[in-house]
């Protein structure tokens, strides 16, 4: 059993705000540093270039797997131990992928891939654990700065490649393990911050906060999986999250290869990439700001909104600014979804409850990034980027007709109106 904690001060908040954003900055750098040379690294230990982007798959598989498995663990055991489980399988899977290059074994590699998703997909739920010890009113601000963190593993990440590359080879091994290697480092600092400094668990901080929200002192049981997602304001931060998800991913995916059938270089498109990821990141912690003022279900609709111009605007012109403009607009609109659907899912279920549902929900947002990166390049063999648009914008307006039609049948409830 957690023991009871003491009151939550906001020095205890702070520590652990900044613990899980500088952990969650220095995995996002790792795991963009791997990240930058595995497409590569598979075609060479392939020999096949048609099996490039098996790994990367792989890595969205392990995500998806471990959703609900975590999810159990964070519910019974609390948020610290299970971070700390992410973070080892991302060094295990790191440091197998370093061995698969020094064996030149293809099959070694996606398997390392396949440990490294499991990783990353537990360390996407530090959002949750650092909103958790916030009152609902603070916690899309709270929320934004973790992803915001995004922003230093996105910079971060390739610059690290080049000298771990070097560092390795001075000592007669396969420059490609280096960022590997160096990313299992950085794993293990992350992992030792974790289990130092993430005190007391943000799930001891979740039930008092919860408890002290209750007129009686009545225990509730924790809803069985259907009945938490047969909740009104769940179905739609998810549907937040999954729309926001697929709709980005599919168009930034198949974005450097449209330029590329337009002439464009590697610098413009790697400006255009730097467009997206601001709007993405960088903004994010402005986007927690609008939606703890103006709503979860206001900035939801903002969002999807958003990711519309943004399907419109892409294949509008085949200029490097008016791309760079969509490329904005499709991450800002991913952040409003992703951060309001998270603050949304967050304020609906309970304590005792989160863990398995944002784990199922973590799962479903991988599915549908996974489905967006293997279904755009189809599409865009068929009808190019007018099609990938085309099925990007269908999604966004499908999405804000349920969310106004959901919104106005039946009114949004927390976890606690609910139960």
């Amino acid at each position: 059993m957690l023991p009871s904690p003491p009151a939550v001060s906001p020095a205890v908040q702070r520590r652990i705000t900044i613990t899980l954003f500088v952990v969650q900055s220095i995995f996002g750098a790792a795991l963009i540093a791997t990240f930058t040379l595995t497409s590569i690294v598979a075609a060479r230990l392939s020999g096949f270039e048609s099996l490039a982007g098996v790994p990367s798959t792989l890595v969205l598989g392990g995500r998806a797997f471990i959703g609900y498995p975590i999810g159990w663990v964070m519910d019974r055991y609390g948020r610290r131990p299970a971070f700390v489980i992410g973070y080892a399988l991302g060094i295990v899977g790191m440091l197998i992928s370093a061995w698969a290059i020094t064996r030149s074994s293809f099959w070694i590699f996606c398997a390392g891939a396949a440990v490294i998703g499991m990783g990353r997909g537990i360390s996407e739920q530090t959002r949750y654990a650092a909103a958790e010890v916030y009152p609902p009113s603070q916690r899309a601000k709270v929320i934004g700065w973790l992803v915001f963190a995004g922003t230093i593993g996105s910079i971060g990440g390739p610059l690290l490649v080049p000298p771990s590359s070097g560092w390795v080879a001075s000592f007669g091994l396969d420059p490609q393990t280096g960022p590997f290697v160096l990313a299992a480092f950085l794993s293990c600092f992350a992992l030792a911050l974790t289990f130092f400094f993430l005190r007391p668990d943000p799930l001891v901080i979740g039930r008092q906060m919860d408890d002290s929200q209750k007129t009686t002192h009545e225990i509730v049981p924790a809803r069985p999986l259907g009945e938490i997602f047969a909740s009104n304001a769940v179905r739609l931060a998810v549907a937040s999250m999954v729309i926001g998800q697929l709709v980005m991913t599919s168009i930034m995916v198949i974005t450097p290869l449209h330029m590329a059938h337009h002439n464009h270089g590697l610098q413009a498109v790697s400006l255009v990439l730097m467009a997206h990821t601001l709007g993405m990141f960088g903004l994010a912690t402005v986007t927690g700001w609008l939606i703890d003022r103006l709503g979860r279900l206001s900035m939801i609709m903002i969002g999807g909104l958003t990711l519309a111009i943004a399907s419109l605007l892409t294949p509008a012109s085949p200029s490097m600014f008016v791309l760079a403009f969509a490329l904005f607009l499709l991450g800002l609109g991913w952040s409003f979804c992703f951060v309001a659907g998270s603050a949304l899912f967050a304020d609906s279920v309970a304590a005792n409850e989160r863990g398995r549902a944002q784990g199922f929900s973590e799962t479903l947002v991988a599915i549908a990034s996974g489905a967006g990166s293997l279904g755009t390049g189809v599409a865009f063999q068929y009808g190019g980027i007018i099609m990938v648009s085309a099925i990007g914008l269908a999604f966004s307006l499908i999405f804000l007709a349920g969310a106004l039609w959901s919104a106005q049948r039946q009114p949004l409830m927390t976890a606690g109106e609910s139960r």
